[in-house]
């Protein structure tokens, strides 16, 4: 179930938003299988550290967190991914791995990587491995004023009718 402080503000901020339940599903790609949506569609939060400072890092489901791009756009010298044990405490009332993307709720800076800037409407995790929450771009902007930045790894794209060669390992004889 969605925290009921994640669900007050919301509201408490007149933000529109729908709610989702879906069988348990770990991972924010799992969600998307759950939800029968694309994993480009949905939105992950991953957070980091950024010269000991945790962000929210908002990404793609199906997008890997490029750290040299993080550390360049934010000119730290230290980036890495945050332990549970690390951002855990954070978010107090939510479950371990369904982090939502509210800093101003939870007191962390937030980054959105621009490929979802461009669609209409979000839809993550919040709080819960169970229910998921949906609401417009722009109003999660108007909400969090997140940087929005390119910052993940390009995904390698494999030419079309290409074959691929196989490579044979033989042991002497």
């Amino acid at each position: 179930m969605i925290p009921e402080s994640i669900q007050h503000y919301l509201r408490r901020n007149g933000v529109r938003f729908e709610r989702y339940w879906h069988p348990h599903a770990v991972s924010a790609q799992e969600l998307a299988q759950a939800l029968h949506v694309s994993g480009w569609r949905v939105a992950k939060s991953v957070i980091i550290l950024a010269d000991r400072q945790p962000w929210i890092f908002v990404v793609p489901a199906a997008g890997t967190v490029d750290l040299r791009r993080v550390r360049d756009i934010l000119g730290v010298h230290g980036v890495r991914l945050a332990t549970e044990e690390e951002f855990s405490r954070h978010f107090p009332d939510c479950e371990v791995g369904a982090e939502p993307p509210f800093g101003e709720l939870y007191g962390l800076p937030v980054a959105v990587d621009e490929s979802l800037s461009l669609t209409d409407r979000l839809l993550f995790r919040a709080g819960s491995h169970e229910e998921a929450l949906e609401m417009r771009f722009q109003d999660f902007a108007t909400l969090e004023w997140p940087l929005v930045a390119s910052f993940i790894q390009e995904q390698p794209r494999q030419a079309v009718g290409v074959p691929q060669l196989e490579m044979e390992s033989h042991a002497p004889a």
